[in-house]
């Protein structure tokens, strides 16, 4: 059989470009598939690491730190209601006194005598009215066995002279209590359970009757209750609105080696104060050891913007251009460029509100070690108490 020049010519060419299309949708088809399947391990190997976190959703919260003083729960100098001299003093400043406790007593030699008194005139009342109680009765009896016997007049007398009696009495038995109420006022007891922390007189020292409105009068100690303190600060009118009883707020006390605790808001004001536009508020501190001082000084951390579950990301993923961006780790281990618009900003924290999607791997750390389209080996970086918070 002869075959034609031209037909072997064309079975060559034929075959030439079955072999090429074969190869070609053979390349085609492996970078399809490396394309479509994410590396290895062993195709990472040598690839550079870098540190990533997770976006996920959380609670983020705007803060604001203010200065704070803590200050007695309640205090107050204790003024003597008789003048007398200080005949025993019995505690002194730094002392810890329980409700109740006698701290200092005072001599007043005329009050005893004055109670001596009142207290005689009250058995004089009581015999007088014994006298005249027994004499309108008899004359009551008298009349009644025998009417008209006794005259009309002497009765009224009689009992006019009873009920008199008996008025003087309860007019002595008060005369009586008086004098008693004033002598145990010789006796300065603590009013709570607290801590004297100054102490103005001494024995011997004459002590005035009167208040703390009377510059004449001397107190003769001042006592604090320590054990629950009152942590006050100014929220100035921008967020007064923010403000709610039960709030929990961060306290950090400095002077005591950055002492950290949380507090709870107890009450404020209702009022802006119109010089400094801010309003009072006030924590309750617990302080059973007296560790904290009145006169302290502490900063408040308050919360007063929140967002639940927010989607977040860490401050040092954003980059600090003007349109910002973050490197997200994609399924095949490449960085990807991406824009993200960005909410509430926190200490350690973005809100996310397009760019990102939860559970995106972000790269955190030193940017500049990288860039768009490299392969990388992600490793997720787990933030301290400290970041987190």
């Amino acid at each position: 059989m002869t075959f034609h020049p031209h037909i072997l010519r064309f079975s060559a060419v034929s075959k030439i470009l079955v072999v090429t299309t074969c190869l070609g949708l053979g390349v085609l088809w492996a970078a399809h598939r490396a394309h479509a399947q994410p590396p290895t391990e062993a195709d990472l190997i040598g690839t550079p690491t870098a540190g990533v976190a997770k976006v996920a959703r959380e609670d983020l919260y705007q803060q604001i730190s203010i200065p704070a003083e803590f200050r007695p729960y309640q205090e107050v100098a204790l003024h003597a209601k008789v003048s007398g001299f200080v005949s025993k003093m019995n505690v002194d400043f730094g002392d810890k006194v329980k409700a109740g406790q006698l701290m200092a007593t005072l001599e007043v030699p005329e009050l005893q005598d004055e109670l001596a008194s009142a207290r005689a005139k009250e058995q004089k009342a009581e015999a007088d009215y014994a006298n005249a109680h027994l004499i309108y009765t008899r004359l009551l009896s008298v009349n009644r066995d025998h009417p008209n016997l006794v005259a009309q007049q002497d009765l009224d007398t009689a009992e006019a002279n009873d009920l008199t009696t008996a008025a003087a009495i309860a007019a002595a038995k008060a005369e009586t209590e008086k004098f008693k109420t004033m002598v145990s006022y010789t006796r300065i007891t603590a009013p709570f359970d607290g801590v004297v922390t100054h102490r103005y007189a001494d024995t011997g020292t004459l002590i005035q009757a009167g208040t703390s409105s009377d510059t004449q009068a001397l107190p003769l100690v001042r006592v604090s209750d320590n054990y629950r303190l009152r942590l006050d600060f100014p929220v100035t009118v921008d967020y007064v609105p923010a403000v709610k009883v039960g709030d929990s707020v961060e306290v950090r006390v400095d002077s005591l080696k950055g002492k950290t605790f949380t507090g709870k808001i107890a009450r404020f004001t209702h009022d802006v104060d119109e010089s400094t536009r801010t309003m009072t508020t006030e924590i309750e501190v617990a302080n059973p050891d007296l560790e904290l001082m009145p006169g302290m000084y502490a900063t408040v951390v308050l919360k007063v913007a929140k967002h639940l579950q927010a989607l977040a990301v860490p401050t040092e993923a954003v980059s600090g251009e003007k349109t910002h961006t973050v490197y997200v780790i994609n399924q095949n281990h490449q960085i990807e460029k991406r824009a993200v618009t960005l909410g509430l900003e926190t200490p350690n924290r973005y809100e996310v509100l397009s760019g990102l999607n939860e559970g995106d791997l972000v790269v955190i750390g030193n940017r500049a070690a990288f860039q768009a389209g490299q392969t990388v080996t992600p490793k997720t970086i787990q933030l301290s108490m400290s970041e987190e918070n």
